[in-house]
């Protein structure tokens, strides 16, 4: 997944990867203002266009990530039925996910996306993702 850098290059450098959280000290200043513009996910549109994603569908998670959850939560892997997105039912529905709690919460979000995956839903989740870049709603 391609994305501009909005951290420090050293904001792992003890190698453990982390969600970022509330004022995570790791975000560079210009990283905050990517952030919450969301130009940081403007590169994802390459992955679309060369197949890889779709404009909507379940984001994806880091690698380093998927295996604990899917060994913690139930069904965790069934949202992998579909292309991840650039924004999603989750994403317009909860908060920024920074913990496995919140994993838990999108799951069901992104569950209800696999099975009741429509042109329909996407064209809502199309509209309401404009108004939650427009008014910096969940940004982190």
């Amino acid at each position: 997944m391609l994305k501009f850098r909005s951290m420090r290059t050293d904001a792992e450098k003890d190698g453990v990867p982390r969600w970022a959280g509330r004022a995570d000290d790791r975000i560079t200043a210009v990283g905050r203002f990517i952030r919450k513009t969301r130009i940081d996910e403007i590169p994802q549109v390459i992955n679309v266009l060369k197949g890889d994603m779709s404009f909507v569908g379940p984001r994806p998670e880091r690698p380093y990530f998927v295996g604990p959850l899917s060994d913690r939560i139930p069904f965790y892997f069934q949202r992998h039925q579909v292309k991840p997105g650039i924004t999603g039912w989750a994403q317009i529905n909860h908060d920024y996910g920074a913990s496995e709690d919140d994993a838990r919460i999108k799951l069901a979000y992104d569950l209800y996306y696999v099975k009741n995956n429509s042109l329909f839903l996407d064209a809502i989740i199309l509209l309401q993702t404009v108004r939650v870049v427009l008014w910096s709603e969940g940004a982190r």
